[in-house]
């Protein structure tokens, strides 16, 4: 797992399913919130959107299969 700090979220994007979300972080591109956990995944999506919104900067923590698994707005 990896460490991104003080980034930008450019943009966010859901699919009709569930747990299916997705967030545009400058420097890292498109990235999927990683599922397994229907709220997880809405509570980060939501905070993705209120960073956008806001201009917020997050801190993501992106593992191996380049999924967000973790995130701070900061």
């Amino acid at each position: 797992m990896t460490w991104y700090y003080n980034r930008k979220v450019k943009s966010t994007f859901v699919h009709h399913t569930t747990q299916w979300a997705w967030a545009e972080i400058d420097g890292l591109g498109w990235r999927r919130i990683k599922d397994g956990a229907a709220d997880g995944v809405t509570n980060m999506f939501v905070m993705m959107c209120a960073a956008r919104a806001n201009e917020r900067l997050v801190h993501v923590d992106v593992d191996a299969s380049n999924l967000i698994v973790t995130a701070y707005m900061i």
